[in-house]
């Protein structure tokens, strides 16, 4: 009889936790693994912020790989991001399944192109439009996007979906062989694969709607978001505006929810699919 060899699983967390998120759920590990984790499998948690890294010897091991949001620039320089890219190159090398979020979705076609694979000419800058908070549609299905092997394993699919998005960076042009398969009003690119091996979505798929409050409270007492640059000097409009637009945001997440079980389904069939046929079909994002 043959027994199957339990699945194993690293969170690549580009991100410190918040003191709300430590509180409600123990750390982002947790909520990741409860978005994407299924009973008898092993996830493994790496703090690359903080230099916490896979062995590279050890990475045949696991079945796939997920990078998490951030609040620094994928298009920085930070040794750690430099590091991520090499490591997401050998990745890449060995076909191995990687999930970026955000961030981590932004950094396999910027950082990838610029450090990894420099000739596919991937871009990410800041967003054109400035931030993007709240609750997008993203459209799936559309006569100019291609139909990705993964949307016929997961059956039934809607023409779009609902997705929390907290970014003002965004990606401008993905890397040669590429497949643009999501975008919003906003955003252009909110989900591209590379092969059968890469997905990025540029939303949060693991986010419920109080990581969101929560982490909307932080940018705006942090002075993380200019509504206004003619007022960005002006320190008492530029409160005013950022509790507007903080509380506008709010408002309109009373009105909506995401299809939270949608993306967790996604992601999930992404991961746990061996399949070497799973994501492409061909056509260009």
């Amino acid at each position: 009889m043959k027994i199957e060899q339990e699945k194993r699983y690293a969170l690549l967390l580009a991100a410190r936790d918040s003191d709300y998120v430590k509180k409600m759920y123990n750390g982002y590990f947790n909520v990741f693994v409860q978005a994407f984790g299924e009973e008898g499998e092993n996830w493994e948690l790496f703090r690359v912020v903080e230099g916490e890294f896979p062995d590279m010897e050890n990475l045949d091991e696991y079945d796939g790989f997920v990078i998490s949001g951030s609040p620094h620039d994928a298009y920085g320089n930070d040794l750690w991001i430099l590091r991520l890219c090499f490591l997401l190159q050998t990745l890449h090398a060995m076909h191995k399944k990687v999930l970026g979020i955000c961030f981590g979705h932004q950094v396999d076609s910027h950082r990838c192109s610029l450090v990894i694979c420099r000739a596919l000419g991937g871009r990410v800058a800041k967003a054109g439009g400035g931030w993007d908070v709240g609750i997008r549609k993203v459209v799936m299905v559309d006569d100019d996007l291609p139909r990705p092997k993964l949307f016929d394993r997961l059956g039934e699919i809607p023409t779009s979906a609902l997705i929390v998005e907290c970014h003002q960076d965004e990606v401008w042009q993905v890397p040669v062989g590429a497949e643009v398969i999501g975008f919003s009003e906003k955003t252009g690119v909110e989900m591209f694969c590379v092969g059968d091996h890469i997905l990025g979505i540029q939303g949060h798929p693991e986010y419920g709607k109080d990581i969101l409050y929560n982490l909307m409270d932080r940018l705006v007492s942090s002075y993380s978001i200019n509504v206004s640059f003619k007022l960005q000097f002006d320190s008492s409009n530029q409160a005013k505006l950022k509790r507007c637009f903080a509380d506008d945001v709010k408002a309109s997440l009373e009105e909506t929810e995401p299809d939270k079980k949608f993306w967790e389904k996604l992601c999930k069939t992404f991961l746990k699919d061996n399949n070497n046929e799973i994501c492409c079909a061909v056509k260009v994002d």
